[in-house]
């Protein structure tokens, strides 16, 4: 098993590659053509790079290149499909956003191009092997079933993924969270005295990857924003949070005694990720309600989701953002607190910060400034 510090240097190198990537991707970007207009559905007022994607496509491609040389990778890259599996897949998952961002194709095209890349992790065997639903029963996943699940698993947070993309800085943050801490605990998963995951296992690697290309792209892509990860971005962070929770949620042991019991349900690997993104999940949740409620389609655009609810409510797109960085940072530490101490005793201070953040969101001065 890699040690942590391996991770994160390759976490680091992803980073840096695209960090420095970016500007450059700019630069051509504007050459090409290749920007997004202002208008009367998005925030941003002058014309802005959306190709962004591809400087974070470099940074992990480097990245897993760097991994593949190293000595402690060498189990997860011997006579191993699934990196290569991966890789592929996350070229073909950008190529399909990337096509969208500089063409616009249709919403069924996009879908169609996501089930191909779920069939091309299902061919190189980058798929979960149980399925689990807290409290009720750990179903081990026939060939027939192993498909869809991962179909539609690749569907849900490329989706998520994709549908929170709209403010400066939101997606990456999330992510970059979000991968951190499902990267810890897919760690702990491993350990040898925990001993539920068993090993080589990809799911950390890829974490950790997402982690660093969304802190190398964050700098460029704060508000203000000089460039957008665009469809090829999002669709790429997706499918990288899809294979990391899949491999990891999806492969621990089910017969380990030692979390059988009523603190399995917090411990569900399936559960937690589900929970770590619950900004991004819930938004899309209640996205596909709205728009079935108004006969839309679910790609439909419009201005309901979260962060526009917490723009017309009267925070600024750097405040909004944090507001939802925040929200993902409390979810993490209330499905991980139990992870690593075994308790669920100190969630007091976990829920105070929670009822804290709400009170800032609903009563920050600014708003009660503009409601006077």
């Amino acid at each position: 098993m890699p040690g942590t510090r391996a991770y994160l240097l390759l976490g680091a190198i992803a980073a840096v590659v695209t960090f420095v990537a970016t500007p450059v991707v700019v630069r051509v970007a504007r050459r090409m053509g290749w920007v997004v207009q202002p208008d009367e559905r998005r925030i941003h007022k002058i014309a802005t790079p959306d190709v962004g994607g591809i400087a974070m496509l470099l940074g992990f491609l480097v990245a897993m290149g760097v991994a593949r040389l190293m000595d402690t990778f060498d189990p997860l890259f011997a006579r191993n499909s699934e990196p290569r599996g991966v890789i592929i897949a996350a070229c073909l998952m950008f190529a399909v956003g990337f096509i969208d961002d500089i063409r616009e194709i249709s919403a069924p095209a996009k879908m169609i191009g996501t089930v191909l890349v779920g069939v091309v992790l299902v061919v190189y065997g980058v798929t979960m092997f149980y399925f689990r639903i807290p409290f009720v029963d750990v179903y081990i996943l026939s060939d027939e079933w192993v498909p869809l699940i991962t179909v539609l698993w690749l569907v849900g947070m490329t989706s998520a993924i994709n549908f929170i993309d709209g403010l400066d800085g939101l997606a990456a943050g999330i992510v970059a969270i979000a991968g951190g801490a499902f990267f810890l605990y897919a760690q702990h998963l491993g350990d040898p005295s925990v001993g539920m995951l068993t090993q080589p296992n990809l799911g950390p690697l890829v974490a950790v990857l997402a982690v660093g290309i969304c802190l190398g792209f964050l700098p460029h892509n704060f508000n203000p924003a000089r460039i957008f990860m665009g469809d090829g971005g999002a669709l790429l962070l997706g499918l990288l949070m899809a294979v990391s929770t899949s491999v990891v949620g999806g492969r621990a042991d089910p017969n380990n005694q030692r979390y059988i019991g009523q603190t399995y349900f917090f411990l569900a690997p399936l559960f937690i990720p589900l929970l770590i993104l619950g900004v991004p999940i819930i938004d899309t949740l209640f996205a596909i309600l709205r728009r079935a409620v108004r006969r839309q389609g679910v790609a439909s655009a419009d201005k309901g989701h979260l962060h526009h609810r917490l723009i017309e409510m009267g925070h600024g797109q750097r405040r909004a953002v944090l507001i939802l960085w925040t929200w993902t940072a409390l979810l993490s530490a209330f499905v991980l607190y139990p992870v690593f101490t075994g308790s669920g005793v100190s969630y007091v201070p976990i829920g105070a910060a929670m009822l804290g953040l709400v009170l800032y969101t609903v009563f920050h001065p600014h708003i009660r400034a503009q409601k006077g």
